[in-house]
């Protein structure tokens, strides 16, 4: 079955959050535009973007694809768990990168797509900030989340050792994992790999334009966005903490 005619706007920039998004919306041959936002100058955080997504972060999207009766919409979603899982019951019929609802499968899909939100994206994100942008090394933040990253690496690669077929979801993320050689992890160094050969996620990971960065690159935008980090913190200790 052909991919059906759509109109939906992605709001995203290139990080590994954002590319979950691009990646499936590739994967499924759809239809969007994309809205680059520089969340360096917190664009997420002005008010038109908070009609869309109120958590000011992205990725997010507007579906305004008219339904089959004709009927316009103007649909947001954002939260990539939610749009990956909007994405594919909506415009996957052909279970390209899903499975039938209530199925064994689809349930095994939305355990690991659970655990990867609620573990190994804001472990990994942890993992990042005390290595990277935390005004001062701390030993402990630095050693708690990086260990704590191997360990949730470790429940991936007893999973893949089990199933051959898994979904892309934790791909971005695992990617971007700081001092971990996943080559000591063979399933999941495999699964990398077969991840990054598909040409649709090679597309995804460009989007929005720019996003693929160099090593010297990658370390240069590290710079600029712990000067981001540290004032963003700064602004909502503020605007939070108020007596």
């Amino acid at each position: 079955m052909s991919a059906p005619e759509t109109d939906i706007v992605l709001y995203t920039y290139g990080t590994p959050n954002g590319h979950k998004a691009s990646i499936a919306l590739e994967e499924l041959g759809l239809k969007y535009e994309v809205q680059s936002i520089d969340i360096m100058k917190n664009i997420q955080k002005e008010d038109w973007f908070l009609k869309i997504n109120p958590n000011g972060r992205i990725p997010a999207l507007v579906d305004r694809t008219k339904t089959p009766d004709g009927t316009p919409q103007n649909r947001r979603i954002f939260e990539g768990a939610s749009i990956l899982l909007y994405l594919t019951q909506r415009y996957d019929p052909d279970h390209k990168i899903s499975y039938p609802h209530d199925s064994d499968e689809y349930w095994e899909v939305v355990n690991f797509l659970s655990w990867q939100h609620g573990g190994i994206g804001p472990m990994q994100g942890q993992a990042n900030h005390f290595y990277r942008f935390a005004p001062e090394k701390i030993a402990y933040g630095v050693n708690r989340y990086i260990t704590e990253t191997k360990r949730l690496v470790s429940v991936l690669e007893m999973q893949l050792a089990e199933q051959a077929k898994s979904n892309v979801e934790g791909g971005p993320w695992i990617a971007e994992a700081l001092e971990i050689d996943a080559s000591q992890w063979t399933h999941v160094k495999n699964w990398l790999d077969r991840i990054a050969a598909r040409p649709a996620v090679q597309r995804g990971l460009c989007v929005p334009e720019g996003s693929e960065l160099s090593a010297k690159e990658k370390e240069e935008r590290a710079k600029a966005v712990k000067g981001w980090i540290l004032k963003g913190q700064e602004d909502d200790h503020k605007k939070y903490n108020q007596k």
